[in-house]
């Protein structure tokens, strides 16, 4: 019989209870809302975006910005600037006809192979699916690369670069043999 009460008294305040937080929640829900309505967020417009106009490029008169003769004139001005033994290297180098292989970089040129022909070393350089022979004495790269040796294996060159400060300065390289994978 004593649990009767105390099963009551327990369901009444579970009751009691329920009612305090649904009106807790309302509350809160209220001053959200409140909240809410009194919070404007302050958002800055975006500008337009500017217009492009495009430019036309007008050759009239002006000097063509890819004109390889500027590089060969500004090379020159270098070398005479450059006393000495630099002004002969540059110089030896601007005075001759360039070579087709030139206009390609080394790293875009593979040996595939060598061979004697008549008595002379000879190279078999491919580029673009294309291949070609060299002998000790052609030009590859664009860092007026000049065969010097040509092995069963690599074709030695010598380069002429500028370095940090601005000085034609030679270089040795190398394009090794590669062989194909079966």
């Amino acid at each position: 019989m004593h649990q009767r009460p105390l099963i009551l008294a327990l369901g009444l305040s579970v009751v009691l209870l329920g009612g305090c937080a649904d009106t807790e929640q309302e509350e809160l829900q209220q001053w959200m809302a409140q909240q809410r309505a009194q919070a404007r967020p302050r958002i800055t417009p975006i500008e337009e975006p500017k217009k492009f106009q495009p430019q036309t490029y007008a050759v009239d008169g002006g000097a063509d910005p890819f004109d390889s003769g500027k590089l060969t004139q500004a090379l020159r001005r270098d070398a005479a600037k450059q006393g000495g033994q630099q002004a002969g290297l540059m110089q030896s180098e601007l005075n001759r006809r360039k070579e087709p292989l030139e206009a390609m970089p080394l790293d875009a040129m593979v040996m595939v192979g060598s061979l004697q022909k008549l008595g002379q070393p000879t190279a078999l350089v491919k580029v673009d699916r294309l291949l070609y022979q060299v002998r000790v004495g052609n030009y590859l790269g664009q860092n007026y690369g000049k065969i010097i040796r040509i092995t069963e294996n690599s074709i030695q060159l010598r380069e002429i670069i500028q370095d940090v400060t601005g000085e034609w300065i030679e270089r040795n390289t190398e394009l090794v043999l590669q062989e194909t994978q079966k």
